[in-house]
């Protein structure tokens, strides 16, 4: 910094504004500055101007994969705000496995993030006893949930997979499978099974255990979900699948058994990923604004570090989309 002062002709003073403040130089004096940090290769000493401001201005994201559209979306939106306002991000993945999502978040304190974004409300109890005893700010996210004692920005996930049921029950169904996945560590797929269990319930129709298929969240996974439900004496003529990647893969395999999607079975799905409105004759989903729900986030971790109040619980608004697999059951017998 004491070389970039003196190649502009400022102090030291006006160097560090122009990192941390420079809206509050004048262009010219910002011009000026620039051209000696281009000149001289400057970059900041981020562990030094973290220990001077006991800040390091980075916030952490932990998310179970990288390989879902949605939720690399809803990361993108988290990093642009947080870049705009100075933030870097830090990622890393949790593989659905709540030891390993503990280690990277103690890693990620250790990096010194002032924040972190989670993923879901279920976490490992040492979790949010670290987080709470240095003081990190976090948010859970992808769930909804006010009566939870640790802030959340998302999704009402039983609400909205009963909302898929009933559209599904509307079209005279009352025979459903699901094709889940696995809710061991993941509240939010449970959350789901458990919403089309109450739509059910509420219209006196079962949800038989051997009608709930679990699979990890690949299109090779959702076939082999399918054609398991489709091999009991009484197949269903509704499958409401855990994502759009499970759907994806449904469609498929029922095609490839002969069925008529939805002449003889109704496929459903969540996200509204780009293939749901592609892939033939098209998939009724349930779209997830992910974007959002990062944008939320940055801006509730930003302000919370600011020092400002900001909502304990965000609800963000969901869409059914109506599409060519989904319609009226089949006559039997």
């Amino acid at each position: 910094m004491r070389d970039v002062a003196s190649r502009a002709g400022v102090s030291i003073a006006t160097v560090s504004r122009f990192i941390n403040d420079p809206e509050t130089l004048s262009p010219d004096m910002r011009a000026r500055v620039e051209d000696a940090v281009r000149a001289l290769g400057y970059i900041r000493h981020g562990a030094a101007r973290a220990l001077s401001m006991r800040r390091s201005h980075a916030i952490g994201a932990i998310i179970p994969t990288v390989d879902n559209p949605t939720r690399a979306s809803k990361v993108a939106a988290l990093q642009k705000h947080c870049r705009e306002n100075g933030y870097n991000v830090l990622l890393a993945l949790s593989e659905y496995d709540l030891d390993l999502e503990l280690q990277q978040c103690r890693n990620l304190v250790e990096a010194g993030a002032d924040g972190l974004m989670l993923e879901g409300g279920l976490h490992h109890p040492e979790l949010y006893e670290l987080l709470e005893s240095r003081n990190i700010v976090f948010v859970n996210t992808i769930v909804y949930d006010p009566a939870s004692p640790y802030p959340n920005i998302g999704f009402d996930n039983r609400g909205m997979a009963r909302r898929l049921a009933e559209h599904l029950l509307d079209l005279g169904h009352t025979e459903f499978g699901v094709i889940s996945g696995p809710r061991g560590s993941n509240d939010r797929a449970r959350e789901r099974v458990e919403g089309v269990h109450r739509a059910l319930a509420k219209k006196g129709l079962p949800l038989p255990a051997e009608r709930v298929v679990e699979r990890p969240y690949r299109v090779a996974e959702g076939r082999l979900g399918l054609k398991t439900l489709m091999e009991l004496p009484s197949p269903p003529t509704a499958v409401i699948c855990g994502n759009d990647v499970l759907a994806f893969g449904a469609i498929l395999e029922a095609q490839a058994l002969g069925y008529d999607v939805p002449g003889d079975v109704s496929i459903a799905g969540f996200d509204d990923l780009d293939w749901a409105s592609q892939l033939p004759p098209g998939l009724t989903t349930i779209a997830l604004p992910a974007p959002k729900v990062g944008l939320l986030a940055a801006r509730y971790l930003l302000e919370t570090l600011a020092g400002k109040a900001m909502p304990h619980a965000t609800e963000v608004e969901v869409r059914l989309i109506r599409r060519g697999s989904t319609g009226p059951a089949p006559k039997r017998g």
